[in-house]
């Protein structure tokens, strides 16, 4: 097993972090495949300031035996070690691997946060959509189909062009596009089906004007939220890392609400839930099951890692009553 490096402070990080002494010490997991990743790091000096052992998980080196009675995880061929609290941060490109993972923990008994249903279901875009829309959420309109006979009814169904196009599973603003005509559309359907893709048609909130709101829902609560802006003229994804940027923004009671109960209809414990400021109020768009922490903590200068952390350590039984400073 490698363990996650020592707890220096990320250079990118205001706040600077030290160790408290625990009687009460546990042995905390992330699952990431890179244990230098921001969100990874932060998470680790986090666990650590709170007096307790940081340990890094590579998803692809964990193996999974399954026998009559008896589920066990290994570790690049060895026994993991007792853990107390696992901290999934599956990437995209390994979701199935990684659930599995997170399930075969659960089977093991070992407290996880976001268990591996809940990542299953944000991971579908469309599924996300269906469960909250059936919570009485409001979402796009959006269509999935896999032939054009009736497209220009769907398009006009969602609200008329242009629309956005979405691969049914997709990160970080890779996998959307936005069409303005129908032959635009047209080839972009042929393209992705050719491919084998599954595609959702979504309608264009033209008064979100490339912004988005992610808010940070730990344990039923928003903890952070940040407005995300386009990089520029012509872009509309508002991700930050399609050069988007990110500000501070207070949220109204009716979005904060809304975060929660989109978290909640989930089933997530950890979630970036984002929202589009629309005409009717807000539209929820996604829910992240392994939000990024790096843009919310640098545009709120709030330590976003100590709250998660501090939330999987009261799950599983841990004292959380010491901080860092």
């Amino acid at each position: 097993m490698r363990e996650a490096p020592p707890s220096e402070p990320s250079s990118d990080w205001p706040t600077r972090t030290r160790r408290r002494q625990t009687v009460d010490r546990k042995r905390v997991a992330v699952l990431s495949r890179q244990p230098n990743l921001y969100s990874t790091r932060r998470l680790c000096e986090a666990i650590e300031a709170f007096g307790h052992e940081a340990v890094v998980l590579d998803t692809l080196r964990c193996e999974l035996q399954v026998e009559r009675n008896r589920q066990s995880l290994l570790y690049e061929g060895a026994p993991i070690p007792n853990l107390d609290l696992v901290i999934p941060r599956i990437g995209a490109s390994i979701t199935r691997y990684g659930l599995a993972v997170v399930n075969q923990l659960q089977a093991m008994g070992i407290p996880v946060l976001n268990d591996a249903e809940a990542i299953g279901r944000s991971r579908d875009k469309l599924r996300c959509l269906q469960i909250l829309a059936n919570a009485g959420i409001q979402v796009p309109r959006t269509v999935m189909m896999r032939r054009k006979g009736h497209l220009e009814s769907a398009v006009e169904r969602i609200g008329g062009l242009p629309v956005i196009v979405k691969l049914l599973q997709g990160s970080q603003g890779v996998g959307v596009m936005i069409a303005h005509s129908m032959k635009e559309l047209e080839t972009l359907l042929d393209t992705m089906w050719d491919l084998e893709q599954e595609i959702l048609l979504q309608e264009f909130v033209a008064e979100a004007r490339g912004r988005d709101i992610r808010a940070l829902v730990v344990g039923g609560r928003v903890v952070g939220a940040m407005r995300r802006i386009a990089s520029g003229a012509g872009e509309f994804r508002s991700n930050l890392h399609r050069g988007g940027r990110g500000e501070p923004v207070e949220l109204p009671p009716e979005y904060e609400q809304e975060a929660i109960r989109a978290a909640r209809a989930v089933g997530l414990e950890v979630a970036g839930v984002d929202l589009l400021e629309s005409n009717s109020g807000p539209k929820i768009t996604e829910v992240n099951s392994s939000p990024g922490l790096r843009g919310i903590e640098r545009a709120l200068r709030i330590d976003i890692a100590a709250e998660i952390v501090s939330h999987g350590l009261r799950a599983c039984g841990a004292t959380t009553s010491d901080r860092a400073d």
